[in-house]
């Protein structure tokens, strides 16, 4: 499931920083994709969009879950949590959690963002210990870079065959960098209809979790919600699809194609 998080902020990641002046998300929202490995629906994952606070700021607050569920819970057990706190305004992080068991690979880890000291602090309650990094310009966490570059982008500033660079906090891996590059508009057949979407192609590390650089492929909406649709990939252990399946609560109207 940690690879399906992962796959869900490189669907994000097409970024050409412009603040809107208005949110494309609002709390309330919330998705649902179905995950397949190979043949087996193996499990769904979550996203919820709530409000909250942070030392007095007031902040969104998103939980992410998955699980495994029916035939391929029996091989393999997964309950993961993703929580991310970020600013309304600017979408800058300030916490971070992530609880997963992962046919017992087990990991519990909060990142707190301390953005007037330019650290931050990863405490893994697992292991007993805690790693400080320098922070960077425009860092985000794993959870909240998603919904940041919904709100920082211009689609008109999309080039196809570019690549961009991006800067990601996740654990105890420290600083993630990739590339991601755009290969133009495709429609895609969904069980909600034909919806249009851009298309992408991220440029990820081979050999640990996937089979090679440019393993991944994703669509995400043209529409104002800018929601991932469909992502795909050759794992090194195999291949991975996600499917939007459910949604409640977007802000704007989700466009289908008329036949």
């Amino acid at each position: 499931m940690r690879v399906f998080f992962t796959l869900l902020f490189l669907s994000m990641t097409f970024a050409v920083v412009a603040q809107n002046s208005e949110s494309v998300f609002e709390p309330g929202e919330w998705l649902k994709f179905r995950l397949h490995y190979g043949w087996l629906n193996a499990s769904y994952a979550t996203l919820q969009v709530k409000s909250d606070y942070v030392d007095g700021v007031p902040v969104y607050h998103v939980v992410g879950k998955g699980k495994t569920t029916g035939f391929a819970s029996i091989f393999f057990k997964v309950d993961d949590t993703y929580e991310s706190y970020f600013d309304k305004n600017d979408g800058k992080p300030y916490r971070f959690v992530r609880k997963i068991n992962e046919g017992g690979y087990k990991k519990d880890v909060e990142i707190n963002f301390d953005h007037k000291e330019d650290k931050a602090v990863l405490n893994d309650i697992k292991n007993k210990k805690k790693i400080n990094f320098a922070l960077q310009d425009s860092i985000q966490d794993l959870i909240s870079a998603f919904y940041y570059l919904r709100n920082h982008y211009e689609p008109q500033n999309l080039v196809k065959g570019e690549s961009i660079k991006l800067k990601l906090l996740y654990d105890d891996d420290g600083i993630f960098n990739f590339r991601l590059k755009y290969l133009g508009n495709e429609t895609v057949r969904t069980k909600f209809g034909k919806v249009e979407c851009y298309k992408f192609r991220p440029l990820v590390q081979s050999g640990r979790i996937f089979k090679e650089q440019e393993s991944l492929t994703l669509w995400v909406t043209k529409d104002k919600n800018r929601i991932p649709i469909r992502i795909k990939a050759d794992l090194a252990i195999g291949s991975i699809k996600a499917d939007l399946d459910g949604y409640n609560g977007l802000k704007h109207q989700f466009k289908i194609v008329m036949d």
